[in-house]
């Protein structure tokens, strides 16, 4: 048998069976690629007419990845991770902060951290430009595996391998209660003070309700808790006198419309917090770009968090 070259086979092609076996649909497959669903599902088939392996299960209701598909789609995400991996190696030669960067960042920072570090990034580093991306720690996680994001901000520690970071600042957390709670009339607060019914928590996906949840000593099986989509959601269930809750010191700088309705309140444990850090792909080679970034970031933490060690 005569030796199998590389000439039939596209990235591009590869792009388009990781989409669909991502998504289930030729259709979202193609808007995400940009192609039309002729065109994706053409190449698509001739990919599979070279590998001379089905991918898929083709029916008029669902499409599903054949057993033999699994097995070379995990393959093709390795050969597409990199594949970028080479592409930003090259940028990162030529101007190592210069053109875009996805950075993603957790749900529970990014509105409350980002809007004081803008300027002065765009002053430092004018070349640079970044493309944002807020998310549950876990899905940005994922789209930093699968090469759709460059880096992140997010909580540490690092929660899977692979990844290579610094921490960046500690923030501490805040206890924000209804106005007319007994405990608002309180100078400072114990963390035993808030382990009671009353704590209201974020929904599963966002790594500050599992904060809180440690914190507070509140993991007893059959508790029954009240809990918000999001940190807005949650200060306005505060508002409303539905309970208390932890939020990040960042979170409880502007109250707004609700500052009449709600008191933040000091925690007497100074470890009651979160150590924000930036993070990577390890095999990234943009990695000494990150980190002189990442030293930027620390060197511009906001009023009330501490600067950390950089290793994470």
């Amino acid at each position: 048998m005569p030796p199998q070259t590389l000439a039939g086979l596209s990235l591009r092609d590869l792009e388009y069976a990781v989409a669909v076996a991502e998504l289930g649909h030729f259709g979202r497959a193609a808007e995400r690629c940009g192609v039309s669903q002729a065109g994706l599902s053409e190449q698509v088939r001739k990919l599979e007419a070279l590998l001379g392996t089905a991918l898929f299960e083709r029916t008029t209701r669902r499409i599903t990845v054949t057993p033999e598909g699994e097995v070379l789609l995990r393959q093709a995400r390795e050969v597409l991770t990199g594949a970028r991996a080479l592409m930003e190696l090259a940028r990162s030669r030529a101007a190592p902060l210069a053109g875009p960067l996805r950075l993603g960042v957790i749900a529970t920072l990014g509105p409350y951290y980002l809007p004081d570090q803008l300027g002065a990034l765009r002053e430092r580093y004018p070349e640079l430009q970044l493309r944002l991306q807020e998310g549950h720690t876990a899905a940005l996680i994922s789209s930093l595996q699968g090469g759709e994001l460059d880096a992140l901000l997010l909580a540490l520690p690092l929660p899977v391998g692979g990844m290579a970071g610094e921490a960046l600042f500690f923030e501490p957390f805040r206890a924000v209660l209804p106005a007319e709670h007994p405990l608002a009339e309180q100078p400072s607060l114990a963390l035993d003070d808030l382990a009671g019914s009353e704590l209201l928590l974020l929904e599963e996906g966002h790594c500050l309700r599992e904060q809180a949840l440690s914190l507070c000593s509140l993991g007893q099986p059959g508790r029954q808790a009240r809990f918000a989509s999001s940190l807005e959601m949650l200060r306005h269930m505060i508002a409303a006198g539905e309970g208390y809750s932890l939020l990040p010191l960042l979170a409880t700088r502007e109250q707004g419309r609700l500052g009449q309705l709600v008191r933040v309140k000091e925690l007497a444990s100074a470890a009651a917090g979160r150590t924000i850090g930036m993070a990577w792909r390890r095999t990234d080679g943009r990695a000494p770009a990150f980190r002189e970034l990442a030293t930027f970031l620390r060197s511009a933490c906001p009023a009330g968090t501490a600067a950390v060690d950089a290793a994470a």
